[in-house]
């Protein structure tokens, strides 16, 4: 397969007005961003904690993807199946994705921030055959297992495994030919969960055209050239990494920067950058804000352009980017997992507006909606933001084993096809950009990750002391928003810093270290509603 999908760059009203979606009837997604490349071309350089730095080819990736192939396939995963892939940035991570696609089986990232209870909760209701996870994740993948009565095959990465994991060493030994099975834009290939703010995760799953579908919003937020080295510091569990950066950049054949890491240090990411000569990046205005402490005056830096979203960038946001970074373009975007990235900036085509998600990228049609009706709300007044879904590649297939849950986010567009609710509200101004007004549920986006106030308030209350909790978020300046516990205890517990510490304690090790709560107040009782639930949104007022 040679095949690159261009986007029209006359202008941006040509480019919508004549951009069509022309993905062939073959397509795999392996093939397109491994196999059709020039096999010495670099695709991956990886920098480990411990200095070590490799550099992966793409005929090296698709080889070594083979044999991953080969190796699950003889362990007994075959089509359709889906495989756990709780992995950092380091190569074991894409190549179990690539091994998947060639297989016709469903690649599922997990964070490895994840404890027993979120991976379980995943593994379990995605019917997970295999997971292939970093080994210092062994106990909770250990004791997710044994709530997983379809997952037998645990892998992790290095060397050797402890226990009855296999090592991924095992996986690279196996042949390296493997015929690729045919796959079309349609194929499933990944379900990636989503946090809601009351119930279980939802798990989005998506086809082999996911990737290729971010391609236009990828030339847009990086000015129309799609070419460079680039990288993020998300997690590679999440859509926002894979789609926004690390796979459409392979489509284009560009090399990524893969180095794992903790806590986000901004000299770090500086110097990193300085040394792979990043062009590119994708940063989470937390890491942006971060970076602004630093001075980047002793840093020879390649940068160009760098994306984000999650939140509406400040004006002193872009103003720094220009002042201190020489001029480099940064340029705010808006998708979610469903459907994600299907608003963007791009300044080689219109001026940004501070705060402003940008335009609808070519491609994707979107709009603020009447959720009842599906009528376009008129220009300045607020609806729930939608998109097309006929004939949109970028928009998901469905939730996995919740079909009701896909029916409540589709509604008829009078003007024929269907809508895709976001849950998200906003309105479009005049001159068609896009503002984001506030989210229709809960949901709670701290520091870029997406987190459901529902799950962490399952886990408050397993604490023994709680008898009731609510969950929200609140303005923060460093994260955007903040997790915030409103907790009830029980009669025989004490309120104080003990039990805070307990409370955060137990959600860092049963949820992921990003989900405990850094604020939590402790009321004598909650406001509820007349069927007993929490008022959320009176919380905190």
């Amino acid at each position: 397969m040679s095949w690159t999908l261009t986007v029209p760059d006359a202008s941006y009203e040509t480019a919508r007005r004549e951009f069509e979606w022309s993905i062939p009837d073959d397509y795999n997604l392996a093939a397109d961003l491994v196999g059709k490349h020039d096999p010495e071309r670099p695709a991956l350089y990886e920098q480990l904690p411990d200095g070590t730095e490799t550099t992966y080819t793409f005929g090296d990736l698709d080889r070594q993807s083979d044999r991953v192939a080969a190796a699950l396939r003889e362990r007994g995963v075959e089509r359709g199946d889906r495989v756990g892939v709780v992995l950092t940035q380091t190569v074991e991570n894409p190549l179990v994705h690539l091994a998947c696609w060639k297989l016709g089986a469903v690649s599922l990232p997990l964070s490895v921030l994840f404890g027993p209870d979120a991976l379980a909760s995943r593994l379990r209701d995605s019917g997970a055959v295999a997971v292939v996870a970093a080994a210092d994740r062994h106990d909770a993948i250990a004791e997710a297992m044994t709530d997983c009565p379809d997952l037998d095959t645990h892998v992790e990465r290095g060397e050797t495994a402890t226990g009855d994991a296999i090592p991924f060493a095992d996986l690279l030994d196996a042949p390296d030919a493997i015929e690729t099975v045919e796959t079309t834009p349609e194929t499933p290939a990944t379900i990636i969960y989503t946090s809601g703010s009351t119930g279980p995760p939802k798990g989005v799953l998506h086809t082999h055209s996911v990737w290729v579908a971010h391609c236009p919003s990828f030339q847009l937020y990086f000015e129309l050239d799609p070419t460079g080295v680039f990288w993020t510091p998300a997690d590679w569990a999440w859509i926002g990494a894979l789609g926004d950066l690390l796979f459409p950049a392979w489509h284009y054949g560009q090399p990524v920067v893969g180095a794992p890491t903790g806590e986000f240090d901004p000299e770090w990411a500086y110097a990193l950058m300085e040394r792979y000569s990043v062009t590119n990046g994708f940063l989470p205005p937390t890491a942006i804000r971060m970076l602004m402490d630093v001075s980047a005056d002793s840093y020879d830096l390649a940068l160009s352009a760098i994306c984000s979203g999650g939140e509406p960038l400040t004006p002193e946001i872009l103003d720094w980017a220009d002042e201190e970074l020489g001029g480099v373009l940064i340029n705010e975007l808006y998708g979610q997992t469903e459907a994600n990235i299907f608003i963007a900036n791009c300044r080689s085509w219109f001026e940004t507006r501070a705060g402003s998600m940008g335009k609808p990228v070519p491609g994707h049609e979107a709009a603020p909606i009447d959720p009842e009706t599906g009528e376009r709300r008129p220009d300045g007044e607020v609806g729930e933001l939608a998109i097309k879904r006929e004939g949109d590649p970028i928009v998901f297939e469905r939730y996995w084993n919740q079909p009701e849950k896909t029916a409540a986010a589709t509604v008829d567009a009078p003007d024929g096809g269907t809508w895709h609710l976001t849950g998200d509200l906003g309105w479009r101004d005049e001159d068609g950009y896009f503002w984001f007004k506030s989210r229709a549920d809960d949901v709670i986006i701290t520091a870029g990750y997406r987190v459901g106030p529902g799950e962490v308030e399952q886990a408050i209350l397993d604490h023994p002391g709680v008898a009731q909790v609510g969950v929200v978020g609140v303005d923060d300046d460093l994260r955007g928003e903040k997790i915030a516990a409103f907790v009830q205890p029980t009669d025989d517990a004490t309120a104080g810093d003990a039990l805070r510490g307990e409370i955060r304690a137990l959600v860092r090790e049963r949820l992921a270290k990003h989900e405990y709560p850094r604020e939590i107040q402790f009321r004598a009782e909650l406001p509820q509603t007349t069927t007993g639930k929490i008022k959320r949104r009176e919380l905190g007022e």
